[in-house]
């Protein structure tokens, strides 16, 4: 129970910070004006004089990081903005028909439903058998990626992209492993401007000054290898150039922090803290996934701060495939169930690679 002699002193203090503080603490210019100046406490006790001055620091602090917080905040929003160059919001194009695999490809076993699969809670750790079909698809995916790459300029359909994307998959004896996944309708997703992914190609065609995120997934010999980039078409804007080459820099510094027995939270952090240096958010809402005979499978890796429990594997495959936003990352879906986009039109980009872990650290599978 306090004594009566404390109950003074705090009694006391509350007096005299309603003669200064008003009736509330939430105002930023509550130390501001004549009532602070005119308070002197060296009518106090030492006690109290103590008492006061420590909650007084304490109250300034709080209300001084609350004005500096306000400050940024509108510093970031004013530059959001006007840093980046208005573009006309994203609309839909007309799809056009699923294109048909021959039947003596390999397909992967989800065509059966249109229903989208289950993640598997299975992660997925390679032998010295699988870990070289690993590399064979991931190799696969990674050449096809760049192929696509090649095709980007201003009035190119992304349409024209899956058919090129989807005859070279085939070609190489292996399925375009989105295609028909949950119901998606082509071999490729295509993410323009302010889609933040699972973009549906169509006959819109692109933009000079656009930015593409191209997300390539092949299923060839039984196993899946998943890699993804933004390119720029045409002359795009410094801002928007340097949100794309930040959201590779996450990508790349998230890998080199990954080993066996590293911490997956370990991720999440390095890909924050660098999107946090320019001043980007992360997406949380989509997540990086396990690979290998099953498309998606657990761990699932996220790219924000986290404390998800879990260490690497020597011998596990999974993917780092974050999305970095100029503005929020809140998101909303069109009726196709799939093409997700920024609700504020801010743009986005992505990058994934598939990595496999090895004892002293990981090696990205989607390079050739």
């Amino acid at each position: 129970m306090a004594s009566a002699a404390s109950i003074s002193h705090a009694s006391s203090f509350l007096q005299l910070s309603s003669s200064f503080l008003g009736d509330s603490l939430s105002s930023p210019t509550l130390f501001i004006g004549p009532p602070l100046k005119n308070f002197s406490p060296s009518t106090l006790s030492g006690k109290q004089r103590h008492f006061v001055q420590k909650n007084l620091v304490i109250i300034s602090k709080r209300i001084s990081g609350l004005e500096e917080a306000m400050r940024i905040k509108r510093e970031r929003e004013l530059r959001t903005t006007t840093r980046f160059r208005r573009r006309p919001p994203l609309r839909r194009g007309k799809v056009s028909p699923r294109l048909p695999v021959p039947d003596h490809i390999p397909k992967p076993p989800y065509l059966n439903t249109t229903l989208l699969p289950e993640l598997s809670s299975e992660h997925q750790i390679h032998d010295a058998e699988g870990i070289p079909h690993m590399k064979a698809a991931c190799e696969l995916a990674a050449r096809v990626l760049d192929y696509a790459g090649t095709l980007i300029r201003p009035s190119v359909t992304t349409d024209e992209i899956d058919k090129a994307v989807h005859k070279m998959i085939i070609d190489a004896g292996a399925y375009p492993s989105p295609l028909g996944y949950g119901g998606f309708p082509k071999s490729v997703c295509t993410s323009v401007n302010e889609c933040m992914c699972h973009g549906i190609p169509d006959s819109r065609q692109l933009q000079d000054g656009d930015i593409i995120n191209i997300d390539v997934t092949v299923f060839l010999n039984g196993y899946h290898g998943d890699t993804s980039k933004t390119f720029l078409c045409g002359n795009v804007d410094d801002a928007t150039k340097r949100l794309v080459k930040v959201t590779e820099e996450c990508l790349e510094r998230a890998i080199s922090v990954c080993k066996d027995g590293a911490n997956f939270m370990n991720i999440g952090k390095t890909i924050s803290e660098h999107a946090e240096n320019f001043e980007y958010n992360v997406v949380e809402q989509f997540v990086g996934h396990g690979i290998g005979t099953i498309f998606h499978s657990e761990p699932i890796i996220l790219h924000y701060r986290n404390e998800k429990p879990g260490c690497m594997v020597e011998g596990q495959t999974f993917t780092i495939e974050p999305i970095l936003t100029a503005g929020s990352i809140e998101y909303k879906t069109w009726s196709d169930n799939w093409t997700t986009l920024t609700a504020d039109g801010s743009p986005a980009a992505q990058f994934e690679h598939t990595i496999l872990i090895t004892r002293t650290g990981a090696e990205i599978l989607t390079k050739f």
